[in-house]
């Protein structure tokens, strides 16, 4: 694929911040030699990135590409430049590191939801003792044992592959390729290797639920990110849109394919999910009310702003550590080792800011998708997401 000379620089200074930070690059699947020569090349400096990202945007409007690839490189290459200043040590806000790098503006949540979603726990969790004790409780008997979570897992992607090829198209020989890991800060991660082939791990050190394994799988491989990233490889990258090939962390690229993820299982599955997983379970011996799961999990929805806001009193109000992970066991009914563990990824360096990909993710996409006139508007809406380069700015008008 012969690239365009700016999207061949876009390339080549994305992928030297992987030196800069191994990890920052999510995935690339373009020209293996502009990989190594990067790698191989002079140790890049912070400060040099951020200049060579603002030089590009400068060139972006005469460069001749489409309006909607131009759009695309803009916000990126602002965000590129926004982590190379905090790579060189810039002093910036928090709310503006959140906004360069996602195209989204933030602000607290109103706590009056969430005490509206801890009343409607209550309500689905009705019995003795205190909330936080019966989501404890629950959560407890929710949990998957850990030596079914193989064959879980093998059930519920087998089960979503199906939905998915069935709606929106795949390669024939696409593939995910599942494995457990530790000391992670996430709950799982897809890696997307090229060729329609992903890994996905799941983190063994958070107890998987019930619940939330469904989810889970829909987030990281169908229709999530492993379809995303097969269906643009097969449409955008064969169309010659090589800025495609790259996807990096803290870019708006990130909070459309979490907030995309983050609606997987309601978009494929619909209302009614719970049932659906109860019979998948069922057929594996396992127990589990798909009612009151569903239920719990659209009153829990409420504190989806809960993290974000524990992000801004972290980084934005200063708050310490403790007071944080105080405010997240309150509110989100978390354990102190889940708080600690929500705490570590919200105090990694590169992750920081990251938390705000699923909460403004999530509404902004759920919002537009809510708005379709019917479920084949939805369903078309859905894909779009899936096939097309779109900007949280381009969602916004739509």
């Amino acid at each position: 694929m012969d690239a365009h000379p700016l999207v061949t620089d876009y390339l080549r200074l994305g992928l030297a911040f992987d030196r800069l930070e191994p990890g920052f690059v999510d995935a690339y699947t373009g020209d293996p030699a502009l990989r190594r020569e990067v790698q191989e090349g002079p140790a890049p400096l912070p400060g040099e990135l951020a200049t060579q990202a603002a030089a590009l945007r400068k060139e972006l409007p005469e460069a001749g590409l489409p309006e909607v690839r131009t759009e695309f490189l803009d916000v990126h290459l602002r965000a590129l430049e926004c982590s190379a200043r905090k790579f060189a040590g810039e002093q910036i806000s928090f709310v503006d590191e959140v906004r360069a790098y996602f195209d989204v503006d933030i602000a607290p949540g109103n706590e009056e939801d969430y005490r509206d979603a801890h009343r409607q726990m209550d309500e689905v969790l009705a019995g003795d003792g205190s909330l936080l004790e019966r989501v404890s409780a629950h959560r407890k008997a929710d949990e998957v044992p850990p030596e079914r979570l193989s064959e879980c897992v093998a059930a519920f992607s087998g089960a979503l592959r199906e939905l998915v090829r069935a709606r929106y198209p795949l390669p024939d020989h696409e593939q995910v390729e599942y494995e457990v890991v530790g000391d992670k800060p996430w709950s799982g991660f897809n890696y997307y290797l090229g060729n329609y082939r992903s890994k996905v791990a799941i983190n063994s050190d958070l107890k998987q639920h019930m619940a939330h394994l469904p989810a889970l799988i829909a987030h990281e491989a169908y229709p999530g990110h492993h379809t995303e990233h097969c269906r643009k490889e097969a449409g955008l990258v064969g169309a010659g849109q090589a800025e495609q090939t790259l996807f990096v962390v803290n870019t708006p690229q990130c909070l459309m394919a979490e907030g995309l993820a983050d609606l997987a299982l309601r978009s494929i599955v619909g209302p009614g999910w719970g049932r659906w997983a109860q019979e998948i379970y069922a057929d594996l011996g396992l127990r589990f009310d798909g009612e009151r799961a569903e239920r719990l999990s659209t009153a829990s929805a409420k504190l989806l702003g809960v993290r974000q806001d524990a992000a801004l009193l972290l980084h934005d109000r200063g708050r310490d550590a403790n007071e944080v992970a105080g405010f997240l066991q309150r509110w989100s009914l978390a354990t102190p080792d889940r708080a600690r563990q929500s705490l570590r990824f919200l105090s990694s360096p590169l992750w920081r800011a990251y938390i705000s990909t699923y909460v403004e993710g999530y509404r902004l996409l759920g919002g537009w998708l809510d708005r379709a006139a019917d479920e084949d508007d939805r369903a078309d809406r859905f894909r779009r997401l899936l096939d097309e380069p779109l900007t949280p700015g381009a969602v916004r008008r739509m």
